[in-house]
């Protein structure tokens, strides 16, 4: 079986891989099912989605009724007004079928524009501490593609989880990440991975060859694998593979055999990644 982590100060204990919606998006609701229930059956708990996901909301919440109880299910609002949010909320609640989401999160904090209007007077945060009242949410987090806008959520309040884009090129290529482990680490928070199994940017005017994935996913196995257990080996809960079956199906097995990763490795890593374009960047070197 897959194995679990604990999720910080939350005390919930998730596996390692999670399921990404994007996985089910544009999929014919009995594939999306399948996978579904193939998930749950091999130890995956932790389910994570986003209205911006394409229709991957409306796939997911059929594919999980009778078994929601089985699941730790995460959402997120890219909205960043309280009425906004609170919209938002409701229609992910609908569409997902039930009646509370276990994480909701702010979604995609990038900007300084982002973070004030989220943490400001009548932002998303004020929804999301009323509907934690209410139980419609358990705990509060947030994703980001910034490690400024990161640190600054950290310390402008008491989150229980950070999701973020901890990838093997951002670390050596960028030095993007380590902070926000770090400073995560220190206040006890769930971290959770996006992106391990990414590789660089797909060059302007090429087709993307993984219709899902708006970067370069690594497309070699050895690698792709390599690329996962580093990110796995960080002290995280959890990882989010690309939301093509192919990726889902390499972190499974990545998952169910997991091993730390080797100085040895993490050296062929770093040979590997140079001269690759990272994915993100810091705003402020």
């Amino acid at each position: 079986m897959i194995p679990k982590r604990v999720l910080g100060k939350t005390g919930e204990e998730l596996s390692i891989i999670g399921f990404g919606g994007i996985l089910v998006m544009d999929e014919e609701q009995s594939k999306a099912n399948s996978l579904v229930a193939e998930a749950i059956d091999r130890g995956i708990n932790y389910f994570d989605v986003a209205p911006s996901y394409g229709n991957a909301e409306e796939k997911l919440g059929p594919a999980l009724v009778g078994k929601r109880e089985k699941v730790f299910l995460a959402c997120k609002t890219g909205e960043r007004t309280k009425e906004g949010a609170e919209r938002e909320l409701h229609e992910s609640l609908k569409r997902l079928k039930t009646d509370h989401f276990d994480l909701y999160q702010l979604h995609a904090m990038t900007t300084e524009e982002d973070f004030e209007k989220a943490m400001g007077p009548n932002g998303a945060l004020e929804t999301f501490l009323k509907a934690k009242e209410k139980g419609y949410i358990r705990y509060i987090g947030f994703s980001a593609h910034s490690v400024e806008i990161a640190l600054k959520l950290i310390d402008a309040f008491d989150f229980d989880t950070v999701l973020f884009p901890f990838n093997w090129v951002n670390f050596f290529n960028a030095n993007f990440g380590p902070q926000v482990v770090e400073k995560a680490k220190e206040k006890n928070m769930g971290i959770l991975a996006l992106k391990a199994m990414a590789k660089t940017l797909i060059p302007e005017g090429q087709e993307r060859k993984y219709k899902k994935c708006w970067y370069e996913p690594v497309d070699d196995d050895k690698l792709a694998k390599l690329a996962l257990r580093f990110t796995l080996s960080l002290p995280i809960t959890a990882a989010i593979p690309p939301g093509e079956e192919k990726f889902f199906r390499i972190a499974l097995e990545v998952a169910e055999n997991f091993k730390e990763i080797t100085e040895e490795e993490i050296d062929y890593l770093k040979k590997q990644a140079k001269g690759l374009e990272p994915i993100f960047k810091l705003q402020h070197n």
